[in-house]
């Protein structure tokens, strides 16, 4: 946040050219007056008046300010549109042949909004997340990757095998995840480390019921179908600390 003195004959006139100087209105800034203005005698020992002015924070300004500066040296012509969500900050932008500002798969887009949200949180009291958005990329991603999972979910139903989801980042690994968390045939968790990390669905295996033995009583084929079950799936106990895990990285990106 800029905070710099400013000095005229009155108090208002220095209150004018800061905010002339930071382009900024009245209700951007918070001032200071550290002289008042004084008329002297007889024309002799006048003094301006000197005020301290600082620019309050704005998530807004700060991250326009950082993209701006982004699409001059990417020699980009595109603008930014923000509006305040509940629990985050869109910045949307608006331009043409912005397909450069995306990348493949949303790289570049993922890349420069980690960048923003350095930048929106460096001198904020606060923690406060921006979400990038380019051409309503995000919402089509999202819409994509649902698809995807119900379409791999089909096919781990079909052959009975789990399958295994490129790395995405958690934004993306979440998506998944939730896409398929009420299907009562398969379940997801993740596996790998950042940012390889991937999500892995996997078929859930029907209970056999017990049956009648020769000799009039139940048979092992239920306990042993038991045994098999938990030593197969083993590894897949802790599934649901893992989609939290992917969750928790998704809030803190």
């Amino acid at each position: 946040m800029r905070s710099q003195e400013f000095s005229a004959k009155t108090v208002e006139e220095a209150l004018k050219a800061a905010l002339d100087s930071f382009g900024v209105t009245n209700d951007d800034v918070d001032y200071e007056v550290l002289e008042q203005p004084s008329k002297g005698f007889l024309g002799f020992g006048s003094k301006n008046a000197v005020i301290k002015v600082t620019e309050k924070y704005s998530a807004e300004r700060v991250g326009k300010a950082f993209l701006k500066q982004v699409f001059q040296d990417m020699q980009v012509n595109a603008d930014v549109v923000v509006s305040e969500k509940d629990e985050y900050y869109l910045f949307e932008i608006v331009g043409e042949n912005l397909g450069i500002l995306i990348g493949r798969r949303g790289e570049t887009l993922d890349a420069l909004q980690f960048l923003l949200n350095l930048v929106l949180n460096k001198e904020s009291s606060e923690k406060i997340k921006g979400i990038l958005d380019v051409e309503n990329y995000r919402e089509k991603r999202e819409e994509t990757l649902e698809q995807l999972g119900i379409k791999l979910a089909e096919k781990a139903r079909r052959t009975g095998q789990r399958v295994v989801l490129e790395p995405m980042n958690p934004q993306e690994r979440r998506i998944i995840h939730m896409v398929l968390q009420d299907d009562k045939t398969v379940t997801t968790y993740s596996e790998g480390e950042e940012p390889y990390r991937k999500v892995i669905i996997v078929p859930k295996k029907k209970r056999k019921p017990a049956y009648h033995n020769r000799k009039g009583g139940y048979g092992n084929r239920e306990h042993n179908y038991k045994k098999e079950y938990h030593k197969e799936y083993a590894s897949y106990e802790n599934e649901d600390s893992e989609i939290r895990e992917d969750e928790k990285l998704y809030e803190e990106e």
